[in-house]
């Protein structure tokens, strides 16, 4: 059995050092942890690092999804409920993680921990996991000493906001796969039906009416430059990606998305409960009002509706109220402002703001729920223009040869 070289601080802050016996350093840290102590560091006497656990990486994956930071929560919920140290449950949860990113950035959590760094400092180093409103709630979980709830609540609020992202996907399936096959369907009339209509018109002697010749152009062009659209598609596609990266792109695209048909006020809405959730979990838990607009405002996920909550925030540090900055901003319905003011009259704003949060996701579901067919009238006339486009393309040149062969 190999032997491990230990740092470990007990109680009173004392630094510890020893050797023992044991199956990997997990055990070692488990039986410091055990007698009281925090391990720092453990390493093996051949010289061979052993801080570094074996990991069960069975699944891969280099993506952290939402599915996985709701796992995390909930199993640091159930963990520090049942009073497992903050360390021990971190390497469980190392050993146990199904991604490699999740298992790599635990370790480094853990080493954080283990270099004096409280919890929210050791996740905040890592925000391309760890998102601000997650980390700040548990800041606020240990200054209260009510890490579970905030691992609880954090559970809560992100097991919400999947459903809500959830349903809007499944209401918009069924129209983009109608237009997808509409769209394919076009592109196989136009590359390969219509040419050859060319031809059969070219062997008796007609010619193509004018909607017929204009697809049939548009048909030759993408037939002969074909790796230029490629690149040009490819090109405008990264172009794209790297504007909306930019503060002034990212601002107009996700403007963009709010003004969009049917779909936009569902977009706003579901980013306003959002809000509201987030700001109430964290200044119900004692975070001071203007830090808990920042920090959810951060959190929207939206940079358009992240400069409107600024200008609320703004607006509230220079000393008007919350309803009249809300209203400023002109983000919130005249019945979610008055829920406002009353909450700032009854020193229940969280409260008030959590009404808002479930109005609006009442709002939303029964939207979501009738989406198809708010989208159908739009679905109607997109699929007319298309079967126009093919009517003029494929049935005049039919009915002009139809005279063709009649005059012949």
């Amino acid at each position: 059995m190999p032997q491990f070289r230990y740092q470990a601080r007990n109680a009173a802050g004392a630094l510890l050092e020893g050797t023992m016996e044991a199956a990997s350093a997990a055990m070692v840290a488990d039986q410091l942890l055990g007698s009281g102590s925090a391990p720092v560091r453990i390493d093996e006497e051949a010289g061979k690092s052993a801080g570094k656990v074996s990991l069960n990486w069975q699944f891969g994956g280099r993506r952290i999804e939402p599915e996985d930071l709701i796992l995390f929560c909930r199993q640091m919920y159930s963990l520090t409920k049942a009073g497992v140290p903050l360390l021990r449950a971190l390497r469980g949860m190392t050993e146990s993680a199904c991604k490699p990113i999740m298992a790599e950035t635990l370790l480094a959590v853990l080493d954080d921990l283990e270099s004096g760094h409280d919890l929210s400092s050791a996740l905040r180093r890592h925000s391309k996991v760890f998102p601000p409103l997650l980390v700040n709630m548990i800041q606020v979980g240990e200054s209260s000493g009510r890490l579970d709830d905030s691992f609880n609540e954090v559970a809560t609020y992100l097991i919400r906001e999947k459903q809500t992202a959830d349903q809007i996907k499944a209401a918009l399936r069924y129209p983009s796969f109608v237009l997808v096959a509409i769209s394919i369907a076009i592109a196989i009339i136009t590359l390969f039906v219509i040419p050859a209509f060319e031809k059969l018109f070219k062997s008796q002697g007609a010619q193509l009416p004018l909607p017929t010749r204009i697809i049939l152009g548009i048909s030759n062009f993408a037939v002969s430059w074909w790796w230029a659209i490629l690149i040009a598609l490819v090109a405008g596609f990264f172009a794209w990606r790297a504007w909306i990266r930019t503060e002034q792109g990212a601002l107009i695209w996700d403007r963009f998305k709010l003004r969009l048909p049917v779909v936009g006020s569902i977009i706003h809405r579901a980013i306003l409960v959002r809000f509201a959730r987030g700001f109430s979990m964290g200044y119900g838990a004692g975070v001071p009002l203007i830090q808990s607009l920042a920090l959810t405002s951060q959190a929207v996920g939206n940079s358009y509706v992240q400069q409107r909550l600024g200008e609320l925030r703004r607006g509230v540090e220079h000393g008007d109220t919350l309803t009249r900055s809300a209203a400023a901003s002109e983000m919130f319905t005249p019945l979610v402002l008055q829920m406002l003011a009353v909450g700032e009259e009854t020193g229940a704003v969280d409260t008030m703001l959590l009404e808002v949060g479930d109005f609006y996701e009442r709002e939303i579901e029964y939207d979501i729920s009738r989406l198809s067919s708010a989208i159908e009238p739009i679905l109607i006339v997109v699929i007319g223009a298309m079967v126009l486009v093919l009517a003029l393309g494929v049935f005049l040149p039919m009915w002009n040869m139809a005279s063709v062969m009649r005059g012949g």
